[in-house]
């Protein structure tokens, strides 16, 4: 009786062993593009976060050498996303290219990105919006024998009349 049960035990063990935990996680894969990049740049060892509404906890993953990234998911939330964090070099990214949502993928546990994560390595120009508009006023032809100033310095103002 007590064979019958040892057996039994072993049994289960090896049909629990035979279980890989890693199935039944939920896996983001995605892929980073630069934009100025060379042809032969190296993408790794770029930090991508991936955080689920109503999670504490952040998902990090490393990218391999061509961009891409896998990481198992904090949660089984469906609103999620993946961010660029950086890497060993200065990066430089717009924030509608910095963050993607996790879609669901293919695959029956797999997930990714709906949009394309994208980087620049280079310093993007700025555009100067701190840039004053032209100054030039309404100059209005007055004939010389008036004797009068230029007209812009009459035009933008124009008197309140009739106030008590």
């Amino acid at each position: 009786m007590a064979y019958a049960q040892v057996i039994t035990v072993l049994l289960f063990a090896l049909a629990l062993a035979r279980i890989d935990p890693s199935a039944c996680q939920q896996i983001v894969k995605g892929k980073l593009s630069c934009l100025d990049c060379t042809h032969r740049y190296h993408l790794s060892d770029i930090k991508v976060s991936v955080k689920c509404e109503g999670v504490n906890k952040l998902a990090m993953a490393s990218t391999e050498d061509d961009g891409s990234f896998k990481v198992a998911l904090p949660s089984s939330s469906v609103n999620c996303i993946a961010k660029i964090l950086g890497g060993p070099v200065q990066l430089y990214a717009s924030r509608k290219n910095q963050v993607s949502k996790i879609v669901k993928g293919k695959d029956h546990n797999s997930y990714t990105i709906s949009s394309p994560l994208s980087f620049m390595i280079s310093r993007p120009k700025k555009a100067n919006k701190n840039q004053v508009g032209s100054s030039k006023t309404v100059d209005l032809p007055l004939p010389p024998e008036w004797g009068l100033a230029p007209s812009s310095y009459y035009v933008p103002f124009i008197p309140i009349i009739g106030i008590p």
